[in-house]
């Protein structure tokens, strides 16, 4: 599959998307298919710091609740509050739905994060 070429992607099956310094991060379709349906997610409150590879939150699936890690440190500026009641979107529309906005101080952090080619090595 490829992965949309606006935004850059983790091992861990996050991806995110830079707009100045603010950033989109949501999940890869390579994990809502792993996952399974979608059922609740966790996400931190605005004004929470987040640093990059530790978890800032949890997706519970029918099959498991899995930790959903920060691409780079950032701290939370929104929260897609629509997932509260309508957690498996994520499951319909992966890249099109974003879990927490982050402001990000240091953008270059982004750079170093995988393209979608190199996703998409890593899934073969």
């Amino acid at each position: 599959m490829a992965h949309p070429a606006d935004r850059k992607y983790t091992k861990d099956h996050e991806w995110i998307r830079l707009s100045g310094d603010t950033a989109e991060v949501g999940i890869t379709d390579y994990a809502q298919k792993t996952l399974g349906d979608v059922v609740f997610i966790d996400l931190p409150a605005v004004g929470a710091s987040v640093a990059a590879g530790a978890a800032f939150g949890t997706i519970e699936s029918v099959k498991a609740v899995s930790e959903l890690f920060a691409p780079v440190s950032g701290t939370v500026i929104e929260v897609n509050a629509y997932l509260k009641e309508h957690p498996e979107r994520v499951n319909s529309a992966p890249h099109e739905t974003w879990l927490i906005k982050l402001r990000v101080p240091d953008t270059a952090a982004v750079s170093a994060l995988l393209d979608g080619a190199e996703y998409d090595a890593i899934l073969t």
